[in-house]
């Protein structure tokens, strides 16, 4: 049986303040009841929310006939018509809510890398809807995809509605090289952390059941950088942390609309890294118990779909690392132990064709960030931008290692690094405490 929110604040969630607007209440109250939500945070995503509006309610439609399904659309404030696009997107057979919140100002001084201010109104907006409508199951899909076919929506509802399981991760098909955040640092560290083999965990669409989306609202991290930055992060690893049933589903190739915001490397990683590295901090006492991984339930297979090839500079990545060996080892030497900066020396001397970052070694860059994160002994701002060039570097000798091989090489050379995680970390649990 599940525990519910095993750590961190568990304040009733009916008790805390919602963010509704008394008319979008009103218009649930009307409601009533429902099986099945459908949840798409928007903004200014005029050019794709036809398409996926249409794709969800076709898919609803024809894969859960007897199923009442009600569609919540919670906008940013977008000012291109997107709402508008919602509405004549509808169908007749789908129950539509739609709601909008104002942006917080910090979204007017630093813009999400995906794009979405306030998507953590948006998602919080979902959560209370499903609980009181009492739906069994609800899935968020991203309002930017040209992909999105009615097919999706099977594989991200079923597991939760017609099954066992409180939570799906998507798994794209992708080229070999995209998604390379995921692949260096997301995937193999928090499959070391928490022992689960959740392939996407920044997926951007999920399908997680009611229960799950009750224990959701009882974390007060409204606020907080991981709801506006990492939800995604942030609710797989919730439902690993509290104990909750997790599985993940193939939906094919993920293409965005190329006209909308340019992701920002140095938001993404910072961004991205730093929920990962945040949420360390609230389940350290289930981590560092966890002795082994395991695969979880996965459904669907490949379709087979051959991805554009991505254009990756491996010259200008090993010139950042280089310079960045030049301008930022003071700070380093906070961070890293002495041996794995002295690795790091030599190979910024190698030449570019022996340019080659060691499993190991990444590893120990990773775990030592993880170290510094928690210990505050660097402004965590200053610490997470001075690991770029090193993540530069890893990814540039990823492209050169696997620049010939297929995505199932690739796969396995993932599988590998992987292991190291897990090898190594005893050499987190080891140094975590120290010097706290």
């Amino acid at each position: 049986m599940v525990k519910p929110c095993l750590y961190g604040p568990i304040p009733s969630a009916r008790g805390k303040k919602t963010i509704m607007d008394p008319d979008f209440r009103a218009q649930i109250d009307e409601i009533g009841e429902a099986d099945l939500i459908i949840g798409i945070p928007t903004y200014n995503s005029v050019r794709t929310i036809g398409h996926v509006v249409r794709a969800v309610t076709a898919g609803l439609t024809r894969d859960f006939p007897k199923a009442e399904a009600v569609l919540v659309n919670s906008d940013g404030g977008s000012t291109d018509g997107t709402q508008e696009e919602v509405k004549r997107a509808r169908n007749e057979h789908v129950k539509m809510l739609l709601t909008s919140h104002p942006i917080h100002p910090i979204h007017r001084i630093v813009a999400p890398y995906h794009g979405m201010p306030g998507k953590e109104n948006a998602f919080r907006t979902f959560f209370e809807a499903t609980e009181l409508l009492k739906a069994r199951a609800c899935v968020v899909v991203d309002p930017g995809l040209k992909s999105i076919t009615p097919d999706w929506v099977e594989p991200l509802l079923k597991p939760v509605y017609g099954g066992d399981f409180d939570y799906v991760a998507p798994i794209y098909a992708r080229h070999k090289f995209d998604g390379s955040l995921t692949h260096g640092i997301v995937y193999p560290l928090t499959r070391a952390l928490y022992g689960k083999r959740l392939r996407q965990l920044i997926g951007g669409d999920s399908g997680f059941s009611g229960k799950l989306a009750k224990c959701y609202l009882t974390k007060n991290i409204w606020e907080a950088d991981v709801a506006r930055f990492g939800m995604d992060i942030w609710m797989a690893t919730v439902a690993i942390g509290e104990g909750y049933a997790v599985c993940q589903s193939f939906l094919g190739p993920k293409v965005y609309d190329t006209q909308g915001p340019e992701s920002d490397l140095g938001s993404m990683f910072t961004q991205v890294v730093s929920s990962v590295y945040s949420l360390m901090e609230e389940y350290h006492p289930l981590w560092e118990k966890v002795q082994a991984t395991e695969p979880v339930p996965t459904f669907g297979a490949p379709d087979g779909f051959r991805a554009e090839t991505v254009q990756v500079n491996v010259k200008r990545m090993i010139d950042i690392f280089r310079l960045a060996m030049r301008d930022l080892t003071e700070i380093w030497r906070k961070v890293l132990a002495p041996q794995t900066l002295r690795s790091l020396e030599s190979l910024a001397r190698s030449s570019g064709e022996a340019f080659s970052l060691p499993r190991d070694l990444w590893v120990r860059v990773v775990y030592d960030f993880a170290i510094a994160y928690h210990r505050g002994s660097v402004h965590r701002d200053h610490l997470l931008k001075s690991m770029i060039p090193l993540y530069l570097g890893w990814v540039a000798s990823f492209v050169k290692e696997n620049q010939e091989g297929s995505a199932e090489d690739v796969e396995e050379g993932i599988e590998a690094l992987c292991k190291v995680f897990e090898e190594m970390k005893p050499y987190l649990i080891e140094h975590w405490m120290e010097g706290r």
